[in-house]
């Protein structure tokens, strides 16, 4: 199935990897380095999952998190980090998958498989 996967991540060495996983998957990627673009895009387009860097410049990615579950319930989220601590704070929890960003990207891919399969209307 082709999705339409959010990138929100403000390294591009990270948005462009996992832009061009995704690509080569099929799926359609949009790609936003702040969280006031990642607002606009989720407003303007159909977007199936959102992929959720935790710090994002002097933003924070979990206040963002909170922001795209109040406004779009339902939406799958998977966060990233480049650390494994932020799995304890609770607020992190609310996301439906939780990577640490790192070179192997499986567990990414198996991932986003997972939660769009879980969103397909089942006939």
């Amino acid at each position: 199935t082709v999705a339409s996967i959010l990138i929100v991540d403000d390294e591009p060495s990270v948005s462009t990897l996992y832009s061009r996983v995704l690509t080569c998957e099929g799926h359609q990627v949009s790609i936003a380095d702040n969280c006031t673009e990642a607002g606009r895009i989720l407003k303007s387009e159909e977007i199936d999952l959102v992929v959720l860097d935790i710090q994002i410049k002097q933003e924070s990615g979990l206040d963002m998190l909170q922001s795209i579950i109040n406004s779009h319930p339902g939406l799958p989220i998977i966060l990233c980090s480049a650390h494994s601590y932020y799995k304890s704070d609770y607020s992190s929890w609310l996301a439906d998958a939780y990577i640490v960003k790192n070179s192997d990207l499986s567990e990414f891919k198996t991932d986003i498989k997972k939660l769009l399969n879980r969103n397909k209307p089942t006939h």
